[in-house]
């Protein structure tokens, strides 16, 4: 039987059809393979496999998943073995933001071993770790789904990857923050000491940006919500608040600007925290230390 119909362990979509996360175009995702392939070719090629395997031989393996999780960063995986070898062949089994159960067969690449071996590092690095940053998101959006409360990622993410990440974010079910400084105004506690009170600080803020621009204000304790609350900003950022606080903060914001709670969140006290009616909740360890999905490539 042929590893391309062998029967394959069931999986579940993470978002329904009308739901998927649309893909980063290849014109996004090409320069930062190219670079990650350039920068493990280094300056002489691959060594083992160039030594090792004769340049005829071709072969076929098998993308495959070690643990449960979500899937994300196919086109990457897939950019990596075509950009170093157009005549590979890659045939995608599943797709972005699918439930991986162990021994999920993902997508099977044929043609020159030589080439897929050499690529196959590269194409792992970049499907495990967005793997992991999707499963990450997704553990916390199932316990917080009950409460209409939506996972938001941070800007605490690699250098060079956030476009990537912010986009396993939302394949795992979760929302983005700000991309860079140049899309929202976040006035944060440094902000508001260099502006000479939160009031001033928004206020010069409010006269820089264009109209369409967001302005968020973070507060940690319930005087200073007060106050933001009288300047009528778009969004508030409850930091390190324990339940109690946060449920009454909400219920002082009353719906007149989106809230969302901060603060070394897990899994774990996620749940709590949803219950507080906050909009968002803002996590940065989604992004900057997720584990990394086991996912390997057999023969």
């Amino acid at each position: 039987m042929s590893i391309i119909n062998a029967p394959q362990p069931a999986v579940q979509a993470a978002q329904t059809s009308a739901h998927r996360v649309p893909s980063l175009p290849d014109v996004i995702l090409e320069p930062l393979v190219r670079a990650t392939l350039q920068e493990d070719l280094g300056r002489a090629g691959d060594l083992t496999t160039d030594s090792i395997v004769p340049a005829a031989t071709r072969t076929q393996m098998r993308l495959v998943a070690r643990e449960a999780g979500v899937l994300a960063g196919l086109d990457l995986a897939r950019l990596a073995f075509t950009l170093l070898d157009p005549t590979l062949r890659f045939e995608a089994q599943l797709q972005d933001g699918d439930v991986l159960t162990p021994g999920a067969q993902i997508a099977v690449i044929s043609g020159s071993a030589r080439s897929i071996l050499t690529a196959e590092r590269s194409a792992l690095n970049f499907l495990g770790h967005l793997s992991g940053v999707a499963s990450a998101t997704a553990s916390i959006a199932r316990a917080i789904a009950p409460y209409g409360t939506k996972v938001t990622c941070t800007r605490k993410t690699m250098p060079g990857l956030r476009a990537v990440q912010k986009y396993a974010v939302r394949v795992g079910g979760g929302s983005n923050h700000r991309f860079g400084l140049d899309d929202a105004v976040l006035i944060k506690d440094n902000h508001i000491a260099v502006a000479g009170g939160v009031k001033a600080a928004v206020e010069a803020a409010r006269a820089y940006i264009g109209h369409l621009v967001c302005i968020e204000v973070e507060v940690d304790t319930l005087e200073q919500l007060d106050q933001v609350l009288e300047l009528g900003v778009d969004s508030i950022l409850l930091d390190n608040m324990d339940t109690v606080t946060l449920t009454e903060a909400v219920a002082r914001v009353a719906g007149r600007a989106k809230t969302e709670a901060s603060g070394r969140i897990t899994p774990e006290t996620a749940m709590d925290i949803a219950r507080c009616g906050v909009d968002r909740i803002a996590v940065g360890w989604i992004t900057h230390s997720a584990r990394v999905l086991d996912i390997g490539l057999d023969a």
